[in-house]
């Protein structure tokens, strides 16, 4: 089988939860992956909000995630309260294929995830099936983005929207400074816009040198676009797969 990175430094700057797949899929290419997480997911600072929203998990009409991180996050308070039993009454729907999937390995139905991996991809699916006073349960990260949760409101349901985790800045050690600057990498994978924003804080614009810049997706573009960066590619779908399609044609055109 034909490698398509065979020879290509990819670095992957994904927090080390969600890179396993990620890793094995660009070596299976042939790529040299560096692994350098430049964000840390922790717990809510107050777990409270959540852990209440879980312990009222059946008076929701709709459970909303826009990410993994989210889902393992709402279930492992759904069990700490001893409710996870009762989110069988309640919608669910997602944001990327991703997060479908971990809904799914935790043996919930996704009634509704978009064909563009957006927040507002999934509110244009969900507005047809919303109803005025719906309560819906947002579990999301600190920092998350709001666009969904805005248009949620503007359509007049009521959003509990609660902190399922925070995202922080993994420290970026002299060793790693120094593979960035001996060994740059030929392309870079950017997941979200936060992530950008820490490595241009940490590594510095230069250590972006030559490389060939991949977003996930069109929201990360923009991000990266506005700080000064030129995207190579971005990734169809905002999995594993997308993102590895997007580095070949970053490398080839």
């Amino acid at each position: 089988m034909e490698k398509r990175l065979e020879g290509k430094r990819v670095l992957v700057t994904r927090p080390k939860e969600r890179v396993e797949e990620l890793c094995f899929l660009l070596e299976d290419e042939g790529a040299e992956v560096l692994s350098l997480p430049l964000l840390e997911l922790q717990p809510p600072e107050d777990p409270r909000p959540l852990a209440a929203a879980a312990e009222s998990i059946q008076r929701y009409r709709w459970v909303v995630f826009a990410s993994p991180s989210a889902v393992e996050a709402l279930m492992e308070a759904l069990r700490e309260a001893g409710t996870v039993e009762h989110l069988s009454h309640v919608r669910v729907a997602a944001v990327g294929p991703r997060t479908a999937r971990t809904a799914e390995g935790y043996g919930l139905k996704v009634v509704a995830e978009p064909a563009e991996s957006t927040g507002l991809g999934l509110y244009e699916v969900l507005r047809p099936e919303l109803h005025p006073d719906d309560e819906v349960l947002l579990p999301a990260a600190e920092e998350g983005r709001r666009e969904l949760e805005l248009a949620l409101r503007e359509q007049g349901v009521r959003v509990t929207r609660v902190t399922a985790y925070r995202t922080s800045p993994a420290e970026l050690s002299a060793e790693a400074r120094e593979l960035l600057r001996t060994s740059p990498p030929d392309v870079v994978l950017f997941a979200s816009p936060r992530t950008a924003e820490v490595f241009l804080e940490s590594a510095g614009r230069e250590r972006l040198g030559q490389s060939r810049v991949v977003a996930i997706g069109p929201t990360t573009a923009g991000a990266l676009a506005r700080l000064g960066i030129e995207v190579a590619a971005v990734a169809e779908r905002p999995t594993p797969e997308g993102l590895v399609d997007a580095a070949i044609r970053a490398i080839h055109g």
